[in-house]
């Protein structure tokens, strides 16, 4: 089978050289014709002149310029669009991913499988994060409606004709792998070798963001988590009526300011959290009534 990598590249000065070469050492013995598309992201430092200086040297090198940084998920569906074979492998520049496990990957795909995550044996990041970032998947799991499927990660192969299941979305917040459920639900995973993490351009709040993106605007499961808090909220608010009524007609007295103030306190809380939810799901809705771009490419380089 033939093959189209894509590398979202951002910050990468030094990263990718290394990365190419040993693809250039892996891919002849995996595919009769191949490809490296490297999106580079509106990196700040020289990456684009590295791009450039690649796909000279290499005639299966081919690099694009984003206008500016859109992010990782959006330049990795410019590659994925622009792949011109039938199998696209997705993996991180800074050689976490190694070439060399792509045959693993393409082996477990051959058995029929559409999507085929490489999971690492060992997570490589410290247990805070990769707490984090289990949780974040089990949620990208539910939201994609394939629950089993809990080892996903950017190092993927994918039959590239799935990309027409996506063909027409617009919008500048996205998940690659949400969109990818979209074409088919035959995803699994392989346990690969990963290499030594580097520096991860995702702090602690990106990693947060992405859970909120991933369930507004693919999932309707917050809307629902509102209703069941006000309809819980509903019945401690009768409870409490309840309660105040038995106090009065045996004491003969009402419960004094405190309780009335948490009481208030519980219930606008309650509101203000349900107004939140709608918020989020509001913000999606500008943000693909602007109709902004998900990605604007300035330049390539190479064939």
């Amino acid at each position: 089978m033939n093959l189209s990598i894509v590398v979202p590249v951002y910050r990468g000065e030094t990263l990718i050289e290394p990365l190419v070469e040993q693809l250039a050492m892996a891919l002849p013995g995996l595919a009769k014709k191949y490809e490296v598309l490297l999106v580079n992201d509106g990196s700040p430092d020289d990456s684009w002149t590295q791009i450039e200086r690649l796909s000279k040297t290499y005639k299966w090198v081919r690099g694009i310029r984003l206008m500016r940084n859109y992010g990782q998920h959006n330049a990795t569906l410019c590659g994925v669009r622009l792949a011109q074979y039938e199998v696209t492998i997705t993996m991180d520049q800074d050689s976490q991913h190694p070439p060399e496990e792509i045959s693993v990957l393409l082996a477990k795909l051959e058995e029929g499988f559409d999507v085929v995550y490489g999971a690492p044996k060992k997570l490589p990041q410290g247990f805070i994060r990769n707490l984090l970032t289990a949780n974040i998947k089990r949620i990208l799991a539910y939201v994609m409606g394939i629950p089993s499927v809990k080892n996903i990660s950017a190092f993927r192969a994918f039959r590239t004709e799935l990309r027409s299941a996506f063909a027409n979305f617009q919008s500048p917040t996205l998940t690659i792998d949400v969109l990818l459920s979209w074409g088919t639900t035959r995803f699994t995973s392989v346990e690969v070798e990963i290499g030594e993490a580097g520096q991860s351009n995702y702090k602690f709040s990106a990693l947060v963001k992405a859970a909120i993106l991933i369930l507004t605007g693919y999932s309707t499961l917050p809307l629902r988590l509102a209703s069941w808090i006000g309809f819980a909220m509903t019945l401690f608010g009768l409870g409490v009526f309840v309660y105040v009524l038995v106090i009065y007609f045996t004491l003969g007295s009402l419960p004094g300011f405190p309780f009335l103030a948490s009481l208030i306190a519980l219930l606008s809380g309650a509101q203000l959290f349900a107004l939140g939810i709608f918020g989020e799901y509001l913000a999606r809705m500008f943000d693909r009534s602007m109709d902004r771009p998900t990605y604007v490419i300035q330049e390539t380089a190479g064939k």
